[in-house]
């Protein structure tokens, strides 16, 4: 269920703005999108084909239909990462029930924030989801850089427990054998090879998901990063989303 929360018109983007969002994620997690084809040769084994697939809700919780899409007028001018989007009571929107639904917010966040994604844990809290920015939102009228809905593929990564692919540490790791070793994150369009790290011929594997790169350069998850969000959500308690 997408929320989309709005404190002027340009902020309440569309049914179909979110449709598109729906579409280009549903092709990154499921490994058609038609970019994979400029993957490096290097990498091209490696890529992995996680078949997750998102819908959109059709019932609410009460059990009315819906189109799974909430359009709410917020007082609040703008959102961060405190979660106050998730709240009702704090100028956001209460999160549908989170061991049925997964839940994402659309708002207008502060600065330079394009989203944030919560990781899992033991239990499944009352505010599990994704937050993101309405201009990044979408392949219809977001803004490039960010303009083909990974904004939200990453972001979704790190709710299935995907780590930033430099692990948030100078050559660090983010749990997953076959993403390379890289010293930071990338950002624009990096020229191929990018070696860092002593991790050539290769170089960093900048156009994963789970790097700064632009939306443009992005095209892969790897074949361990699949089996990492499979396990996510093959598991309690996530296994309980995969019915409902």
């Amino acid at each position: 269920v997408f929320h989309i929360l709005y404190n002027t018109p340009e902020q309440n983007i569309s049914d179909a703005e979110i449709e598109s969002q729906l579409v280009a994620m549903n092709a990154d997690f499921m490994g058609t999108n038609a970019d994979a084809s400029k993957i490096p040769s290097a990498f091209k084994s490696l890529m992995g084909k996680p078949g997750i697939q998102f819908c959109l809700a059709k019932r609410t919780p009460t059990g009315a239909p819906t189109n799974g899409i909430v359009h709410k007028s917020t007082t609040k001018t703008s959102f961060t990462a405190n979660d106050a989007a998730k709240y009702s009571s704090q100028g956001g929107d209460d999160a549908w029930d989170t061991k049925k639904y997964f839940n994402i917010w659309i708002c207008n966040l502060e600065g330079t924030l394009l989203g944030y994604g919560e990781f899992p844990s033991t239990t499944i809290t009352k505010t599990y989801g994704y937050v993101g920015h309405w201009k990044y939102t979408g392949t219809i009228n977001s803004q490039a850089p960010f303009n083909l809905g990974r904004t939200t593929t990453h972001e979704i990564g790190h709710c299935l427990n995907l780590r930033h692919i430099w692990g948030d540490a100078n050559c660090g790791s983010d749990g997953v054998s076959d993403t390379p070793t890289q010293q930071t994150s990338n950002s624009k369009c990096p020229a191929y090879p990018n070696v860092t790290c002593s991790n050539g011929p290769n170089g960093d594997m900048f156009m994963n998901y789970m790097d700064y790169s632009d939306d443009a350069c992005m095209n892969m998850f790897t074949v361990g990063q699949t089996t990492r969000m499979l396990a996510t959500i093959n598991n309690a308690p996530y296994n309980v989303l995969k019915t409902s």
